[in-house]
């Protein structure tokens, strides 16, 4: 069901909301979201949003590079544009990702992703698609659209590829979420389907409008939707309740292509904090937590290896078990014997 988003309808129905205090906030953030492009946030009841610099990105990309300095780093073949940071150039065998230094505590959230995907492949002769991450590690290259695999976090997908040869009922690009605890590798030839929490078709390539993405955390409450269709309304894509997402992880965005290849361009990445009002059992049933989940979904254990044995540890293991081993052979030996000399007596 899309949801039409603009003006006249945000302040009908925020203008109840709104105190003096929050006059002054609400014009600084009109001011900044007045100077780029696309659709209104997904506004909510009682719920006040703001833009927060240091996890957002926007045109003329300031603080993007490679140094320690920088609040976003570039990894691989990702470059900076004028008019966008390209993760991957429509070339075979490239990898790129651009990762936030700044880990997020927010607990409710909002990312939109203004993106473009464009290239001179024509109908499944393009890949593979890009990534938007929130996980517990970063810059670390992989198979997983240019991400490592058996990621901790969140993970969404814009697939412009079928791998799986029998695909019937899904039309490519395909836009697919995927939580992780570190535990599950992302299937490859099955196009991510054994561990998706749920996905849309999004036919993304080659357009000639603003394509967005946005991911929404509330309440562990995940909600995906797009606007795909020039026109600047959100469509429902993903929701998903029960989800818990750790505070203190990053936002990335990465891509991949192989034998084919596209163009995956960032344009800009706008983080929102949504102020949630909870009830007291609210705030008990959202503690935070440490390792990612999905209610009614199981997830394997993670399994921690051992750490190795030190030299003395591993000869105080063997000498005491030769002594438990002699002590043993020794009790076993009076316990034989005083069983012989009472089976003596018995017999005269």
């Amino acid at each position: 069901m899309a949801v039409t988003l603009g003006p006249s309808g945000w302040w009908q129905r925020w203008r109840r909301h709104l105190s003096a205090r929050d006059g002054s906030r609400m014009l600084l953030f009109l001011l900044l979201l007045g100077s780029g492009q696309g659709p209104w946030p997904v506004w909510a009841g009682q719920t006040f949003e703001y833009l927060k610099r240091e996890h957002s990105l926007s045109k003329p990309y300031q603080g993007v590079g490679t140094g320690s300095s920088s609040l976003w780093n570039l990894m691989g073949n990702a470059m900076v544009m004028t008019q966008y940071i390209r993760l991957t150039p429509d070339m075979q065998s490239k990898q790129g990702a651009l990762w936030n230094r700044v880990p997020c505590f927010l607990r409710d959230w909002e990312l939109q992703v203004h993106f473009r995907i464009h290239g001179q492949g024509k109908k499944n002769l393009h890949g593979d698609g890009l990534a938007i991450w929130y996980t517990k590690d970063r810059m670390q290259p992989g198979p997983v659209f240019g991400n490592m695999d058996k990621f901790v976090g969140l993970g969404v997908f814009v697939d412009t590829y079928p791998n799986e040869e029998k695909q019937q009922e899904r039309v490519f690009p395909y836009i697919s979420a995927m939580v992780n605890n570190g535990s599950l590798s992302y299937d490859h030839e099955r196009d991510g389907r054994p561990t998706e929490l749920g996905g849309c078709t999004a036919i993304v390539r080659n357009l000639h409008y603003d394509t967005f993405l946005v991911i929404r955390y509330v309440k562990r409450h995940l909600t995906i939707m797009m606007d795909i269709d020039g026109k600047h309304e959100w469509r429902d894509c993903i929701e998903v309740p029960g989800v818990r997402l750790p505070r203190g992880y990053y936002f990335g965005t990465s891509s991949i292509t192989g034998d084919l290849s596209d163009n995956h361009d960032v344009i800009s990445l706008k983080l929102f904090e949504l102020t949630v009002e909870r009830t007291p059992e609210e705030e008990k049933l959202h503690r935070d937590v440490f390792l990612p989940s999905v209610d009614n979904m199981k997830l394997p254990e993670m399994t921690v290896p051992l750490p190795p044995l030190s030299g003395l540890a591993l000869f105080l293991i063997v000498f005491f078990s030769l002594v438990f081993s002699v002590f043993a052979i020794v009790i076993g030996i009076i316990l034989y014997n005083k069983w012989q000399e009472q089976s003596r007596k018995r017999f005269y």
